[in-house]
């Protein structure tokens, strides 16, 4: 099946391709069949109508049609070998030239993977900080199970931090209650935040049955960010007791007898945690580090698509929450300051993200980096512990929505990763070394375990 390549620039081609007529014989005979098999001609029996009978009622190009639309997969696909480019996204076919009994020519003008180099992964380079303090982490979990489990006896005297009380709020502007800013039976430990700013200050000292009014500004809600006065009557005033840190409360908490063993287990969560943490960090600073020295053109028309999809998804997310993007960056820790400087950042993470791929596809290639059934195990446990479901769960929704060649395609990208990391110099803020390499197949062993 002779083809030509055409460069139309470093990332778009056009494929000419030609199809003699032997090599569309068997489609041509197929759609014959398949015609005669759906229609009724007096004089014929069903599935028995003549190909000439065919053409003179239907005419013979829609049945060339139908048998070119069958072969061009076929025809595509083994140009595209043939000329070793990598494709991009759909092509734009063209029917050239039909010769019957002859020839079909066609062309395809499709994206294609650019080429260029990838650096030398030994001099990639990269900084990470260094692993917090196992202890102080393990104390911050203790402290937040002996809030989780502390116990509260209801006292008559002014509120204090630490205290639970039990609180009504109405909001207010000009005199006029706000309907949407009014809340009862609200229950709160002063100083835990995440509450309305100037409450802890305005609770603080009450009693059940007293009240305060301050000025702060309404979170949640259709009137988000706006200001108001807020009304907050306390109702009940509870001290909290936290436990003992001793064997008693370490068997409450935990499957162990004594405070030594839970500690000693929840520092190994802790320590694996905080790998697990650099690890991750090290992985995404490589990976910027390549995409930096990697120096090639995302193809426009792929870059334009996934722009336009990702504003899409969301300007969607948006209009679920009832926002709009000027609020959401009022309130969210957004670097841009205005829309047009959110999506020129949009614009931009969506080009390194689109370069990040293609590289580490170039990189598994090149490795010839294959999936075994055990990879694909391990990732549908990996997305059954992120999305609260089963791996069986996973395997049906990626059969019913037709994820294996993307996920597929995932695990190659993370395989080649791995590679990259294995061979990167990385080192933390105070100069350290940082080993990945051992890490990442610790993680990956785990992983794998877990898959089976």
């Amino acid at each position: 099946m002779p083809s030509t390549v055409e460069k139309l620039s470093p990332s778009r081609v056009k494929l000419t391709v030609e199809i003699p007529f032997a090599d569309l014989k068997p489609h041509l005979d197929k759609a014959y069949h398949e015609i005669a098999q759906q229609v009724t001609i007096p004089g014929f029996r069903k599935g028995r109508v003549p190909n000439l009978v065919i053409d003179q009622r239907f005419g013979r190009g829609m049945v060339l049609q139908e048998a070119i639309n069958a072969a061009l997969p076929t025809a595509f696909e083994a140009a595209v070998a043939e000329s070793k480019v990598v494709p991009l996204g759909e092509p734009d076919v063209e029917i050239t030239k039909l010769e019957d009994g002859d020839v079909v020519e066609f062309t395809a003008e499709i994206d294609v993977r650019p080429d260029f180099k990838v650096p030398a992964f030994s001099k990639l380079k990269a900084t990470v900080d260094p692993k917090r303090p196992v202890a102080d982490e393990v104390d911050e979990r203790i402290a937040l199970l002996r809030q989780r489990f502390a116990t509260s006896t209801e006292v008559e005297r002014p509120a204090a931090a630490g205290d639970q009380i039990t609180i009504s709020l109405v909001g207010t502007r000009d005199g006029e209650v706000l309907p949407d800013a009014t809340a009862d039976g609200v229950t709160y430990v002063i100083g835990s935040g995440g509450m309305i700013e100037g409450l802890d200050e305005a609770v603080t000292g009450l009693s059940a049955g007293e009240e305060a009014t301050f000025a702060s500004t309404l979170v949640g809600g259709p009137l988000e960010g706006e200001p108001a006065d807020i009304t907050v009557t306390v109702s009940k005033v509870s001290e909290q007791t936290l436990p003992e840190v001793d064997d008693d409360f370490a068997q409450l908490i935990s499957e162990f007898d004594t405070v030594e063993e839970m500690r000693a287990d929840l520092a190994r969560s802790v320590e694996q945690m905080i790998a697990a943490e650099q690890v991750a960090s090290g992985r995404d600073k490589v990976l910027e580090a390549l995409v930096d020295a990697t120096k090639f053109d995302v193809p426009e028309r792929l870059l334009a698509a996934e722009i336009a999809s990702r504003k899409e998804q969301i300007t969607e997310q948006l209009q679920r929450a009832g926002l709009t993007l000027e609020r959401y960056l009022e309130q969210s820790e957004e670097e841009a300051d205005s829309p047009e400087a959110f999506w020129a950042d949009i614009e931009k993470s969506t080009e390194r993200s689109l370069k990040a791929q293609l590289i580490l596809d170039k990189v598994a290639d090149d490795a010839e980096v294959g999936v075994e059934q055990a990879d694909l195990s391990e990732l549908l446990v990996r997305k059954a512990a992120q999305n609260g479901s089963s791996p069986e769960q996973e395997a049906q929704h990626m059969m019913e929505h037709n994820h294996i060649g993307a996920w597929m395609q995932e695990i190659r990208r993370n395989k080649a990763l791995v590679l990259i990391v294995s061979d990167a110099k990385v080192t933390d803020t105070d100069g350290n070394p940082v080993d990945l390499s051992g890490a990442v197949a610790e993680a990956e062993a785990e992983n794998e375990a877990e898959a089976e």
